[in-house]
């Protein structure tokens, strides 16, 4: 296979953004390097108050087409060839450039008022992002934390397109409203800064993107199912009594209550701050693994009726778990979902990866873990050598099974993978 593709990724802390810019460009236009086709950048919102001056400084720096980016708490990027970097906190550049020929890329901006009705047909999703799907395309995908209707707008997505990858992330960090928390240019788009929406690019051709989304939670009890629920709020769960086997009705507080004591002493500790709720993302699958769940915010609870809220919507017949997070978990997860990605299709192999970008929650990173850069090095030591970039989110967006979700407290990667179409 030819990896005529380049993908290359630099990062940069220089406490100025035209130095940030120039030391990132340096870096990644070495020999044989350079008549770039794509370029992605994260911006530390720690330059939000430079943030009018990044597009213009890239379009008489930088020779693309097509640039697509936004704010971030924080930066992941590579800070040489050989080492990734994820910068909390303060000042960081992350720039992506990549050479892709054979590649069709279509950068898209889409208003969050402009999205058509959830009963529209597929058509009036092709012709908002203005993408073919026969064309095979994936999509990175980068949205602005004020924008309305992210949800809609990726259900809208799988409903067009449902054997499209999708990854990306919200926007993040202090001031990311002000004038707009996203970058785009591109032959149709004017180079700026674009808020209130949805930003990305689809990429189709000889090149595929795989998706891993680590959401670091781990089950805890019983499945059970939703008997009686309204919007996020379940108000009766039907269960299976420990010691008889039998169905029983209760609510799910109730049945919170006695798994509690059942739990390890670090576990009933770690239920006090880090619970949450696993939603079954297939109905029809007999046997549940971790990776099964969707991994919804436990919001509160109602003593008085024994209802709980969740993040998410429900419906009678769901299928939910309890789950708990916690750094092992976390880093367990990751790991388990890499091993599994790196030894399931031949495409997904890292012998076909060129590149690869990283959505990770604030939540986690140093102040999950206690160290740096921690699951940026577990992603290197699955795919080493592969030139790596993000940044931390808001909201993680991901595939889990065929649907994708915009999620909380994960880490979620796009895997870009260079594909023969001559065979």
């Amino acid at each position: 296979m030819t990896h005529s593709l380049q993908w290359v990724n630099a990062l940069s802390t220089r406490p100025s953004l035209e130095g940030a810019l120039d030391e990132a460009i340096a870096k990644v236009s070495g020999p044989g390097q350079g008549d770039w086709d794509l370029a992605i950048v994260f911006l530390s919102s720690s330059f939000a108050s430079d943030a009018a001056r990044l597009m213009p400084l890239v379009q008489e720096k930088l020779s693309v087409p097509n640039v697509i980016g936004c704010l971030g708490g924080g930066i992941i990027g590579m800070a040489d060839p050989d080492a990734v970097q994820e910068v909390e906190g303060k000042v960081a550049l992350s720039l992506t450039v990549a050479r892709l020929p054979g590649v069709k890329m279509t950068p898209f901006y889409v208003h969050g008022k402009e999205l058509p009705d959830l009963d529209a047909s597929p058509q009036s999703w092709v012709d908002l992002v203005g993408v073919d799907p026969a064309s095979g395309a994936d999509f990175l995908i980068l949205a602005d934390p004020m924008a309305a209707g992210i949800t809609d707008f990726l259900a809208g997505l799988d409903f067009a397109y449902p054997q499209a990858t999708k990854a990306g992330g919200l926007a993040s960090g202090e001031n990311v409203a002000m004038g707009g928390s996203l970058f785009l240019q591109s032959p149709h788009h004017a180079s700026g800064r674009y808020g209130e929406g949805f930003i990305g690019v689809a990429l189709a051709g000889n090149i595929r993107l795989g998706s891993v989304v680590a959401q670091g939670c781990r089950p805890i009890g019983e499945p059970f199912v939703v008997n009686q629920g309204e919007r996020n709020i379940i108000t009766e769960i039907e269960g299976k009594d420990k010691d008889s086997g039998t169905v029983v009705l209760e609510s799910p507080l109730a049945s919170l209550q006695k798994l509690i004591p059942t739990l390890s002493p670090k576990d009933q500790e770690l239920a006090q701050s880090s619970l949450f709720v696993g939603v079954a993302n297939d109905e029809f699958k007999l046997t549940l693994q971790p990776g099964d769940f969707l991994i919804r915010n436990l919001l509160g609870v109602d003593p008085r009726q024994g209802a709980i809220a969740i993040g998410d919507r429900v419906r009678k017949g769901q299928r939910l778990q309890f789950h708990l997070r916690d750094r092992e978990t976390s880093a367990d997860d990751l790991r388990i979902l890499l091993r599994y990605y790196t030894n399931g299709e031949p495409s997904q192999s890292p012998t076909t990866a060129i590149g690869a970008l990283m959505f990770s929650c604030l939540g986690r990173g140093y102040g999950l873990y206690g160290t740096p850069n921690f699951d940026s090095q577990v992603f290197g030591q699955y795919f080493p050598g592969i030139a790596l970039g993000g940044f931390f989110c808001n909201g993680e967006i991901g595939q889990v099974g065929s649907q994708t979700f915009l999620h909380g407290y994960t880490s979620a990667f796009a895997i870009v993978h260079a594909v023969d179409l001559t065979t």
